[in-house]
């Protein structure tokens, strides 16, 4: 009966443990938000690079026209950059990654309730999972499950492409580029989906 009592006394109060996994999400939500400004910034100079106007990259990002001038202004023009391949075909640890999270989301949505990978990617997206080894072998072995069910109903294309990425992933080539990993994960991550969907 006391312990019922003391269990119950404080029906207000959290636990160490559940302020732990609170802030743990909190911190997730500040971390990914805060890659995403930097993301964003570094997409900002890739349009600005292709050429792009201002106002045109202010519509794209929903920023006002200054905001994005004070971001282009960043860099000077000594130092921008080549315009960064757009070929599907590369070898980088962090473009075949980007390609397996592009081809995971179209399974994903394709299957929508039997797909496999469906929770890991949406954790990808909320930025509760990162790009590490594990768990990126975690996504390759959800995505060859989810190839193995669905293979009847598939395209032959979403096969293909996980061929290429799972070979290029067990042999990755170094790439010299100045953009970052997230960046180039993003990149290919949404040409990958493009290609799947015949966009390009």
């Amino acid at each position: 009966m006391a312990g019922e009592e003391d269990t119950h006394q404080n029906p207000e109060t959290l636990t160490e443990e559940q302020a732990e996994r609170m802030l743990a999400d909190i911190n997730d939500v500040i971390r990914a938000g805060e890659e995403m400004r930097k993301l964003r910034a570094e997409m900002i100079k890739l349009f600005a690079g292709f050429g792009w106007t201002q106002d045109r990259i202010a519509q794209l990002t929903g920023m006002s026209q200054p905001a994005v001038s004070k971001q282009v202004a960043k860099y000077k023009t000594g130092e921008s950059p080549a315009p960064m391949g757009l070929s599907l075909d590369q070898h980088d640890i962090p473009w075949l990654e980007g390609r397996l999270w592009g081809l995971a989301e179209e399974i994903s949505e394709t299957f929508d309730d039997t797909a496999r990978c469906t929770r890991y990617v949406n954790a990808i997206a909320r930025g509760k999972k990162r790009f590490t080894p594990q768990n990126v072998d975690e996504l390759r072995r959800l995505v060859e499950e989810d190839l193995r069910l669905h293979r009847a109903e598939m395209p032959h294309s979403y096969q293909d492409a996980y061929d290429k990425i799972s070979r290029g992933l067990d042999v990755p080539s170094k790439v010299t580029t100045t953009a970052s990993a997230s960046m180039r994960r993003t990149l290919a991550r949404q040409l990958q989906r493009n290609r799947l969907r015949g966009d390009s």
